[in-house]
């Protein structure tokens, strides 16, 4: 059984700074990407305290105590709270506010991150376009990699096996929609955030869906 109670064990905030990690390599220039990164981070930016989006403060990120046993590297995101996990060694995590997929579009789960990308360029699929027309039938043919993509500025792509589900955790150009139901069905995080999180974040990892209702069960995938 997959249930959001298995993993928390306080709240009790620990703030602390990301950590610098490795960078994958990809075709787009390296210079664009670091123009649209100053583009997208405050002045002066702190992880901790930066909140121009003024998101409510347990949403900025923070680091936290959760049940020891848990796989360092994997992420958990609890749906009702909000919240993504990325365990650390020794019983921490890093928490982060998120968006999740509005009404039934959530999806609940195991799932595995088998891609990752900075600058993404994004399409919808055509269930989003047969469902929402007049937002998602003029990117049919794709949106270009900005500030402005949906996807944002990072994007961690989810699977079930060897199969796309074309659920990701990513960036939003809508940063005031973290902590709510806004998405269609990804997990949404402000821009810095996953900046901070993508360079830590290593293919392979196990990324656990929560349901977003009390008393739900989600099986693996």
């Amino acid at each position: 059984m997959l249930t959001r109670r298995h993993f928390i064990l306080t709240t009790t905030t620990l703030f602390s700074s990301a950590i610098a990690g490795p960078v994958l390599a990809a075709s787009h220039s390296t210079d664009q990407w670091a123009a649209w990164d100053a583009q997208v981070t405050p002045p002066g930016y702190d992880p901790a305290t930066t909140n121009p989006w003024g998101l409510h403060p347990r949403l900025l990120p923070t680091r936290v105590e959760v049940r020891s046993g848990l796989v360092p590297g994997d992420i958990h995101v609890d749906a009702i709270a909000r919240y993504l996990y990325h365990i650390e060694g020794g019983g921490t995590a890093m928490r982060y506010g998120v968006a999740i997929g509005r009404g039934g579009l959530y999806e609940p789960g195991v799932y595995t991150v088998r891609r990752k990308a900075k600058w993404p360029s994004w399409t919808p699929t055509p269930m989003m376009i047969e469902r929402e027309p007049e937002i998602y039938a003029k990117y049919a043919d794709g949106m270009e990699p900005g500030p402005a993509n949906a996807l944002g500025s990072r994007a961690l792509y989810l699977y079930a096996g060897d199969r796309d589900t074309y659920l990701r955790i990513h960036g939003t150009p809508l940063p005031r929609s973290i902590g709510s139901r806004a998405s269609s069905g990804c997990v949404r995080m402000v821009m810095p955030h996953i900046n901070d999180l993508y360079e830590l974040v290593e293919t392979g990892i196990t990324v656990y869906l929560y349901p977003a209702e009390e008393g739900n069960v989600a099986t693996a995938v």
